[in-house]
Order: structure tokens, then C-alpha cells, then sequence
């Protein structure tokens, strides 16, 4: 495995982990697929495509918890690792917008 940890969580894990400790939910989708359709409790909408993602990183606070999603959890994965190697402590690739509604999380559809 060429990581250094593993940031990469399942649903369940979101789940725990959102009891013990809220932190901030990131969807890195397109604003088109965002306004589709997100989870409810959604705290900020950052296009990870268009530049949006990296040019924001500097003002995310280091401190927080962070947890972030996309379609397929390939975009959320790779924002995930960009945190990381910026020297966030607290980041989790929580996977699929679809994933996630089906495992039970309210979506604002």
C-alpha cells in the first residue's frame, strides 16, 4: 500500500465517527451535481474539478475534522490526499453521494 495511513472510511465508520466527533462534510463535487442532489447536513460545496478544492485548502482550518465526499468517492479520495499532504490531521474520504444515501444518510433531494 504506498500510503502512509489509510483515509479511506466506510459508511459505518461515518457513521461512529460523526456520533463521537461532527467535524466539517465536504461534498467535492460540481456545483450541477451538488444542486441534484446532496446530504442534508452538508456543511460546504467545493468543486474539486475546477481548481475550487486547492485554491480553498489554505483557508480550511488544519484543527477540524473533515470529511469528505463525491460520486464515486475517486474525487473525494484524491481531495482527501491533498489534505493530508498539507498537513491535516483529521481527513476521511467518506466515499459515494449514492453510497451514502443508501446506507441511510438523508439526502435534500
Amino acid at each position: 500500500m504506498f500510503n502512509s495511513k489509510n483515509l479511506n472510511i466506510s459508511t459505518a465508520e461515518f457513521k461512529e465517527k460523526l456520533d463521537s466527533e461532527r467535524g466539517v462534510i465536504i461534498d467535492v463535487r460540481t456545483k450541477e451535481e451538488y444542486d441534484a442532489g446532496h446530504l442534508k447536513f452538508t456543511d460546504d460545496q467545493i468543486d474539486f474539478l475546477n481548481g475550487d478544492f486547492q485554491e480553498r485548502v489554505n483557508s480550511l482550518d488544519k484543527n477540524k475534522t473533515y470529511y469528505l465526499y463525491c460520486r464515486s468517492g475517486n474525487r473525494s479520495g484524491k481531495a482527501a490526499q491533498i489534505l493530508d499532504k498539507e498537513g491535516f490531521k483529521n481527513v476521511y474520504n467518506v466515499g459515494g453521494y449514492e453510497d451514502l444515501v443508501n446506507a441511510g444518510f438523508e439526502s435534500n433531494k
